[in-house]
């Protein structure tokens, strides 16, 4: 078969830099444009706020070069910082480098808190302006290539995250399992899964990984693989815990470490033996409203090379409702500040504890998102065990 050669294109265009120029005397703007188109720059120009704001919703641009005084003030720029304090608040705009024929120290220092990059007084010099201007598109692409990668690596961390969630949680006759990831703008390290041993017994357990980002995602991952590796039904939970804390705290830096909870169900016997390694303490709510919380355990894995765990025991009856969940539940705040809490979390349990586990878990993170107004600091995960009544 022969190669197929391609010939290069003779008439690539070249991208050229986009600067938007911002300012209400027309004799300004046309020496401006003449001075920048005959430097290879694309240019577009607008005369007040209002032109401005809606250019920059419209298009992308890779500087803002502005004046800090228009037409209804014309001599104090406070009408340009007003406007800088809206152009603050987009999340992609390009630097800004701000123009005025009143400069005094107090506006320029006034102007750089509204993240401005840099400041030129009129009458400009043209070496100096064009310097200034070269200068900072440069660091601008830097940092959109920064973000670039930034969002990529979140969205990389993100699928790992997706991924080591189980797709399908096994369940056992007399018992309903529900599971839920919430996530958050950032990548946390939350975990959870759901183990079948046997036709009667199952694992569960669930994670925060401190940190967030890919280092917090490549440790969930080997945790993960840690424990479905070393977990089944005749290693303890406290055993458990021990050979992961000794696993972590050699295989991690000391700046990292994990709260962990895990538990065996023994589908028959109605009992749930657990150990807890500085997680939230998972809350047992029994049918007549009374609770127990899952304490017993140690410290969080990977602090200390050697560690006790200590084990905990449960008797479950029909109607008991078991939940267990990461700080990223207990720990969203509403517009005032204030924690959703754990106090909000049991006597939302309480409330509910009549509800299956799948119908327990949606009326939970309903909740907190409608206390948060879905903004979601931290990722919130959640798994529920509900003993059904017909179980005894």
């Amino acid at each position: 078969m022969e190669a197929t050669m391609i010939e290069p294109q003779a008439d690539v265009e070249t991208v050229r830099d986009r600067i938007l120029i911002a300012d209400d005397q027309p004799d300004v703007l046309n020496a401006l444009r003449l001075l920048l188109k005959g430097q290879g720059y694309e240019t577009e120009t607008v005369a007040s706020p209002s032109e401005l704001l809606r250019a920059m919703d419209e298009r992308d641009f890779d500087l803002l070069l502005m004046d800090l005084n228009y037409a209804r003030d014309t001599t104090s720029g406070h009408e340009g910082l007003d406007l800088l304090n809206q152009l603050k608040q987009k999340d992609d705009a390009p630097p800004i480098v701000v123009m005025t024929g009143w400069a005094t120290v107090g506006l320029a220092v006034a102007a750089m808190q509204y993240g401005v990059a840099d400041f030129v007084e009129k009458p400009w010099t043209n070496a100096r302006l064009l310097e200034i201007l070269g200068k900072q598109i440069t660091l601008g692409r830097e940092r959109r290539a920064a973000r670039r990668r930034a969002a990529q690596d979140v969205a990389d961390a993100r699928a790992i995250q997706q991924r080591l969630l189980p797709k399908r949680i096994p369940q056992l006759p007399g018992y309903e399992i529900a599971g839920a990831w919430q996530p958050a703008q950032s990548v946390g390290g939350d975990y959870y899964d759901v183990l079948a041993f046997d036709e009667a017994t199952l694992g569960l357990c669930i994670a925060d990984v401190s940190g967030k980002g890919m280092p917090a995602a490549l440790l969930m991952s080997n945790l993960q693989a840690a424990v479905q590796g070393l977990a089944s039904p005749s290693l303890s939970p406290n055993a458990l815990c021990e050979r992961l804390n000794s696993l972590v705290y050699h295989n991690t830096g000391s700046d990292r470490f994990i709260t962990f909870f895990y538990a065996q169900l023994d589908g028959r016997a109605g009992e749930l033996q657990y150990a807890n390694a500085g997680h939230n303490a998972p809350i047992l709510v029994r049918r007549d409203g009374s609770h127990q919380r899952f304490e017993a355990g140690g410290s969080v894995l990977g602090v200390f090379p050697d560690q006790d765990f200590s084990a905990g025991t449960a008797a479950l009856a029909p109607g008991d409702r078991v939940v267990l969940f990461t700080d990223g539940v207990t720990e969203v705040s509403n517009a005032e500040g204030d924690e959703f809490g754990e106090g909000r979390l049991l006597r939302l349990l309480v409330e509910n504890r009549t509800l299956g586990a799948e119908s327990l878990q949606e009326r939970i993170l309903d909740e907190v998102g409608e206390f948060s107004r879905g903004n979601w600091h931290d990722d919130a995960t959640l798994l529920v065990l509900s003993v059904r009544e017909d179980s005894a």
